[in-house]
């Protein structure tokens, strides 16, 4: 259940911003070399963006930061990062920050959002997915060149990520809102299993981890050149899955 004392608000002081900075070591356990550092977030402001916290009284336990972007000539935003701290997720204060984050937009005439999540994250994939309604048109390898592990037991692990995108005014989307169901129509075309706990086999066989993630790259790649868009993802304790349909 959602604590009712959570608020959502434009985190803005400099010493609020530096506890973001502090949510980035604990929940992703980030060195500082990978830390967005406060500079950057008070460059994003001022360059048209925001970040949005997440509030216990006057603790910040979650912030979602939003960069400005183009699409073409269109003014869109890139959601860079959502983060909330342990003690506080499970909550559903993710889910708060990026429907506050929609509203934001929209209210600026801002219609799409788009960021990046690793293909073999099963929670991930089902909240960008199923609870928000994104849709996945694009796998990129390696994209950031390297993770912050890099290596694991003398195993390279390539940085891969997919690219959420987020139509804010879709059907589905608006449907997920409203908090009503949504069933997509046609037939699956495709299916991609992931592990269901990937950062566990990263710690006890980092070699399969790596397997793993490369035959997940050729699945993903293959379906995307065919044509199909990933619109769904079917959560499953031992086999957990990305759905693939035809184009709209």
């Amino acid at each position: 259940m959602e604590s009712p004392e959570i608020k959502i608000r434009e985190v803005e002081a400099l010493e609020e911003l530096d506890v973001c900075l502090d949510l980035q070591r604990e929940v992703f356990n980030y060195p500082d070399l990978e830390v967005s550092p406060t500079r950057h977030l008070v460059v994003t402001k001022h360059a048209g963006g925001f970040t949005l916290g997440a509030f216990d009284g006057p603790r910040l336990v979650g912030f979602v930061l939003t960069v400005p972007a183009f699409r073409g000539d269109e003014r869109i935003y890139y959601s860079h990062m959502t983060c909330v701290s342990g003690r506080y997720q499970g909550a559903g204060i993710g889910a708060r920050l990026k429907w506050a984050q929609r509203d934001r937009a929209l209210e600026e005439g801002v219609k799409f959002i788009k960021w990046t999540f690793q293909p073999v994250q099963a929670r991930n994939a089902f909240f960008n997915l199923e609870k928000l309604g994104a849709v996945i048109r694009r796998y990129l390898p390696n994209f950031y060149g390297t993770d912050f592990f890099g290596v694991v037991d003398r195993v390279p692990i390539d940085s891969d990520r997919l690219f959420a995108e987020w139509e804010l005014g879709s059907e589905k989307v608006s449907a997920f809102a409203r908090g009503e169901k949504f069933a997509e129509s046609g037939e699956i075309r495709r299916r991609v299993a992931i592990p269901p706990d990937w950062n566990a086999l990263l710690k006890t066989d980092p070699r399969a981890a790596a397997d793993g993630q490369r035959r997940i790259k050729e699945k993903f790649r293959s379906a995307l050149a065919e044509g199909f868009i990933c619109r769904g993802f079917q959560r499953d304790a031992i086999r957990p899955e990305f759905l693939f349909f035809d184009p709209d």
